[in-house]
Formats: C-alpha cells, structure tokens, sequence
C-alpha cells in the first residue's frame, strides 16, 4: 500500500475532485492525508482523509471576495500570485510528510509547492488537470477568452505560434518563483509556462476523452479517466425546505455562480427577472446571500450548497459559470444549461458544451434579461437539446472514471522515486 498527499488549491469546485481521489485510495487500502485551506477539514474528515490545514480561512475569502478573481486575465494573476504566497507554508507541510516515508504527490499545476517538493525530494507527482484548458494543444486549441473562439479555425502552425509566445504567466509570478526555488537550492523552471504545467511522472486528465480526446501534443503520461462527479452527496442532507420545494409545483431552474462566487449580484438579479418573465421558478445557490434581493419572490428559493446529484434530476435546466464539476453534474444529469462565462476555464468549458449540443453561453455583457429568456426558451423547447442531454448522460453513466483513476495513481505508487 502507498501513502498519498493530496494538495489541492482553489475553490469547492477544485478541492471536491481531490476528495474523490482520496475517497478512491482510502477504498483500495492506501493512506491519504490531503493538505488545503482549513475551511475544507470537515468535507475532508467526513470523507474519511487525515486532513493538514494551511493558512486562515480569512486570507481565502478575501480572495473570494476580489473583483479581479472572475475577471479574464486579472484572475488567473490572482490565482497564480496567491499560490506563490501560499508556497512556503505548503511546501514546508509537504516536506513534513516527504520526512515521514515515501509518498506520492497529487496536485494541480498552480499548486507551486507540489512541483517544488517532486525537485527537491525526488518524490513522485501526479499532476491533477480538471479541464482541457491545461493542454496548450495546437490540435484542439483552448479558448481563454470569448474573442479567441474563431482562433481555433486558423491553420495548426498558426496556433502553434501563438500558443508558444510569451505566457503572461511566467511574468506574474516568474521572479518570485525563481527566488524560492534557490533558497531551498533546486532548478527554478525557465517559464512557469510549459515547463511546470504537466509533471514528468504522470498526469491525469479528470474529463472523458468524448468531451475533449487527447492530443498529439498532449504529454505522453496523460490518461483521460472521466469526470470525478464529487458533489459530497451523503455528506449533506438535502435540507426537507428544499424537498418541499421541488415537489410543490413544477420543475425550477438553477442559478449557481460557482461557490466561491462573491460577485453575482448582477448575475442573480437578471436571473430572478428572466423567470418571472418565463414564469418559472427558481433556486438560487450562493454563500453570500447578501448579494441577493433582501426579499426574495414566494416562488424562488436560496440555498448555501446542494449536491447537485440529487437535485439537477428535478430541475428543468441550470445557469452556471461555466466550472467544470458544476458543467459535469449537468451532463451527467442530462440537464440543458446556460453558461456564463467570464475567465479561467469557463470560455473553453462553454465552446465544448455547445459542441456537445447540451447548452448555449451568454457574456457577461450580453447576460441581460432578454438574452437569458430567449436562451433558455430554446433550450427548453428545443427537442435536439433534449435528444443531445440524454445522449451525453447516458455517456457519463457507462464511464468508469473510478478504476481508469485508481489505476494511474497505483501505477505511480508501485514504480516509487
């Protein structure tokens, strides 16, 4: 049996599929101890991990609450400077396990202090890619910004010269990186950008080769295993106020600007106008309620979290950011879903689930009341939508993204340093 550190970085939406790895690990025999912000102890404690707390809940949600996080660009710089702050307190805890006996390192690639331990120590990592958007593919090329959609028509070398020009991200955060990397005496990476997006040891892609097949380009220790689909079901009862709810009269819809969205009050305003104008119903998924109206319609309904396993079947469709487990939860519930996307993976998520046929996507800009209504209107009465969901939630169904997961991760922990 082997010992596995997880060390995951972000948002519920990136912490929950780490969770599900550990809950695969734990299940097979192997000890797992998963070191993030302290806010995700119980999730992690009920699910069976040990559980290492870094930093204070209060620098996360400051961070939450920053404008810039849900801004193209700016967030990414958000994300990426955060991480280097966090570095030396996760790389300290890392190394505190690494002393304790040989281990296997699970993280995204913006958790900087994962990659530094693999070059210290000699430790093996496994990189975690929740989305397509980490493959700089010149075959199947990301889209980071709405205007970058037509970019994907150009002729391959095309893509690949823009995709080999200078990384913004290797600016953001390039200097201070290099500055670490010499005080605990390893190799700082050149650019940030390629050279620390994938690991040398294996890479897992947790999204099924039907939403995005893998590439030529892509590193050759990848394996696409399938969505995790980790929504903490059984961990948090579906409160009996929402129960009553779904069954009091037709189907609602969903509106979920992502956990960590504290910058939806547009969002949830023009969401609430457009179902009065349908004349359907509404549930609203937020943290902050203090983005909502301070009176809510008798026919709408707040709640914190749900797991969206058990309430999507209800529900007739779901406006979200954009965030690949909430976009995942809908496919595999065969729900129609409006997106809004506004930075990170969001516009790629979007482009892929229109090719799908299982959504549409409005713009921040173009997210207004009769954009919505109209969007969803389609969406609803549109037979193809219908026939393309159940296509796709049958394909969630046949993955078997639990054992091609375990698989990859037994494979690194069996071959050691």
């Amino acid at each position: 049996m082997a010992r596995f550190v997880l060390t995951p970085f972000g948002s519920g939406g990136d912490v929950n599929p780490h969770l599900w790895l550990g809950k695969l690990l734990v299940a097979r025999g192997h000890e797992v101890r998963v070191i993030t912000v302290p806010m995700f102890r119980e999730a992690a404690v009920k699910a069976g991990l040990a559980f290492t707390g870094i930093g204070k809940d209060e620098d996360y949600l400051s961070i939450l609450h920053d404008p810039a996080l849900w801004r193209p660009f700016a967030g990414t710089k958000l994300v990426l400077q955060q991480s280097l702050i966090a570095l030396p307190l996760f790389f300290k805890a890392i190394a505190d396990e690494v002393a304790r006996g040989p281990v296997v390192l699970v993280s995204p690639f913006h958790q900087f202090a994962a990659r530094a331990a693999r070059e210290k120590f000699g430790v093996p990592l496994v990189t975690v890619h929740l989305q397509p958007s980490c493959f700089l593919s010149a075959w199947d090329m990301p889209v980071f910004f709405s205007w970058m959609e037509p970019l994907r028509l150009l002729p391959r070398w095309m893509k690949r010269l823009f995709l080999t020009a200078a990384n913004p991200a290797n600016q953001m955060v390039g200097a201070g990186l290099k500055k670490f990397c010499a005080g605990i005496g390893i190799r700082a990476p050149a650019r940030l950008i390629p050279d620390w997006l994938h690991s040398p040891d294996a890479n897992l892609a947790l999204f099924p080769e039907w939403f995005a097949a893998p590439q030529p380009d892509w590193p050759s220790n990848t394996r696409a295993t399938g969505f995790p689909q980790e929504d903490l079901r059984g961990q948090f009862a579906l409160p009996k106020e929402i129960q009553d709810f779904l069954a009091a009269g037709d189907k609602p819809l969903v509106f979920s600007p992502g956990t960590g969205n504290a910058q939806s009050r547009n969002f949830f305003a023009a969401g609430l106008d457009a179902c009065e104008k349908l004349g359907k119903r509404a549930l609203l998924g937020t943290r902050f309620q203090e983005q909502l109206p301070q009176r809510l319609p008798s026919w709408a309904k707040v709640f914190e979290y749900l797991p969206f396993s058990e309430v999507l079947p209800h529900v007739d469709a779901l406006v979200h950011h954009g965030g690949i487990g909430t976009m995942s939860q809908a496919l595999a519930a065969g729900v129609p879903q409006l997106i809004m996307p506004m930075a990170h993976d969001q516009p790629d998520n979007a482009v892929r689930l229109k090719r799908l046929g299982c959504g549409s996507a409005l713009t921040p800009r173009k997210f207004t009341v009769k954009n919505i209504s109209r969007e969803l209107e389609h969406l609803l009465s549109d037979t193809t939508v219908k026939v393309n969901c159940g296509r796709v939630a049958r394909l969630c169904r046949e993955d078997d993204a639990g054992s091609m997961t375990v698989e990859v991760l037994e494979g690194v922990g069996a071959r050691g340093p």
